[in-house]
């Protein structure tokens, strides 16, 4: 089975959004919404949903994860479920930074998420085809000074919720491959 013609699943639960994108050979759909701390009770649901939605049956050939930064818990709650959904599918799982799913647009740009006391974690990216192609500045904690000046005149997208395919392509492009294992 080609990439092209898989069937590929994305979630990330790093974030107090649930964000989802679905890609198949004949088409692709997305969703967010806010549910603070409610990941673990409406995931599921929201991926049947989701593959309903898309007159798809509930099985994927491959899984990308979120893997924050951001809670802790979000993300194990997201790759315990997918570690479990790609078990029982046979299907592979991979990681990237949630970070990545906060990018639109193509360009240079940086991202990040609020890191409480007046830090941030925070990356740069160079984005073509509204995915990261090349990372300028690998996702770490900053000031909100540092990441700034870091940026210079380069826009910067913050606190977003994650783009689920965003995620999905980031996946695709380099995703790791079985990086939650050593999560749990």
């Amino acid at each position: 089975m080609t990439a092209h013609s898989q069937v590929v699943l994305a979630l990330d639960t790093a974030t107090p959004h649930l964000t989802l994108a679905l890609r198949w050979k004949d088409g692709k759909v997305a969703s967010s919404r806010e549910v603070g701390r409610a990941h673990a009770e409406e995931l599921p649901a929201a991926t049947r949903e989701l593959f309903a939605q898309s007159g798809l049956p509930f099985r994927a050939d491959l899984l990308v994860i979120g893997t924050g930064p951001g809670s802790y818990t979000g993300v194990r709650v997201g790759a315990s479920y997918a570690l479990g959904l790609g078990r029982v599918w046979g299907a592979g799982v991979r990681g990237v930074p949630t970070l990545e799913g906060l990018v639109r647009g193509d360009g240079p740009q940086g991202v990040s998420l609020d890191a409480r006391k007046g830090n941030i974690y925070g990356a740069v990216y160079d984005v073509s085809g509204g995915a990261v192609d090349s990372v300028r500045h690998a996702p770490q904690k900053f000031s909100l000074e540092e990441f700034q000046a870091l940026l210079g005149p380069l826009p910067h997208h913050s606190d977003l919720a994650p783009d689920g395919l965003a995620l999905l392509k980031a996946g695709l492009r380099h995703g790791q491959e079985h990086w939650a294992l050593a999560y749990l």
